[in-house]
């Protein structure tokens, strides 16, 4: 009897990236049943692969038992245990990369990042769009062998509401806002996204999500006086906070780890772009241009500056914010009216 293909797919990190892998291993998983998966992540992570068939998931400790050179030595033994056939490294970094010399001989491919692209993007020399990360993900599962269609996506069905979650708030359309993101220059600011929150509250359910205690308390601060707004952070394990995402109509988020959560549900996701630019690749799954919110680049033409955020002028760091309240609202009622 011939042994059964078993796939080692590498995503150990950032929440966004973890997040793109979903709707391509449920392509995977619907064209290829009889293969098994093993995702390598962070235990973190773990629950964005819960509900995908044949996947399972390996966490990988990389603060203790994993950590380091011997670390990662013994983190190969314990997956040459589960009888992998083959690697797909969706991360394709120093660390995955002596991990692989650890399973020398087993078939892998690696992801390529188009790296020479997207510096020409930041740099200027080109303006137009590359493949995105969702097609360069299944790039290397077709790269192993397999047929990959990402057409014609499977969506997973809402999941049931945890316990905690206000009722009152499951019986008017529910929008999701995800104010922040890891660079400043790829945040809307503060102040503008109230005016955003306070005049959608009057219409909507608004629920607030983010991460840190300071996050959350500037989310608290909003939620303060609002009966129709609802902060989800430090309320709920991410497992739940995930269910709750997933009966979203709508996430309206920066360019950052929400909004491909959110889309990974099937939830429609508007994203307000700083220095950061859809043409990157980044856009979230099956998301399409007209829920892109970018900078008018006739006055920042060097838009994108960074692919991720973190080199940027500095008469471009706020350029978030010459993006309008009016035209934040008014793309976000035309995506639910639609």
């Amino acid at each position: 009897m011939p042994l059964q293909k078993h796939i080692l797919v590498i995503r150990l990190s950032a929440m966004g990236d973890v997040a793109i892998s979903v709707p391509v291993l449920r392509a995977f998983t619907e064209k290829n049943p009889d293969v098994k998966i093993t995702v390598l992540t962070r235990t973190f992570f773990a629950p964005i692969f819960e509900h995908i068939t044949n996947v399972s998931v390996f966490k990988a400790d990389l603060k203790g038992e994993h950590k380091g050179v011997f670390g990662l030595y013994k983190l190969s033994k314990q997956l040459k245990a589960l009888g992998i056939t083959e690697i797909a490294d969706l991360h394709n970094v120093l660390r995955t990369n002596i991990l692989k010399t650890f399973l020398f001989g087993t078939k892998c491919v690696q992801i390529d990042k188009g790296r020479a692209e997207k510096k020409a993007l930041v740099s200027g020399k080109i303006f137009e769009p590359l493949k995105s990360s969702h097609e360069r993900y299944a790039d290397v599962f077709r790269a192993l062998g397999y047929q990959l269609d990402l057409t014609n996506p499977i969506i997973e069905p809402s999941q049931q509401f945890p316990v905690g979650f206000p009722e009152e708030f499951k019986h008017k359309p529910l929008i999701g806002i995800a104010p922040f993101a890891q660079y400043e220059s790829k945040t809307y600011p503060l102040d503008q996204m109230k005016i955003v929150i306070n005049l959608l509250s009057k219409d909507y359910n608004i629920l607030l999500f983010g991460g840190g205690t300071k996050e959350q308390e500037q989310l608290e601060f909003i939620e303060k006086d609002d009966s129709n707004i609802f902060n989800v952070v430090g309320k709920f394990t991410f497992t739940q906070e995930l269910a709750i995402i997933s009966n979203l109509d709508l996430m309206l988020s920066m360019d950052s780890g929400n909004g491909h959560l959110a889309a990974m549900f099937g939830v429609k996701v508007i994203t307000i772009w700083g220095n950061t630019h859809p043409y990157a690749g980044f856009v979230p799954f099956n998301q399409p241009d007209s829920h892109q919110l970018v900078p008018n680049r006739e006055n920042y033409p060097l838009i994108p500056t960074s692919i991720f955020g973190k080199n940027v002028p500095e008469n471009y760091k706020t350029v978030a914010g010459t993006i309008s309240p009016t035209t934040v609202i008014t793309c976000l009622e035309t995506v639910l009216n639609n």
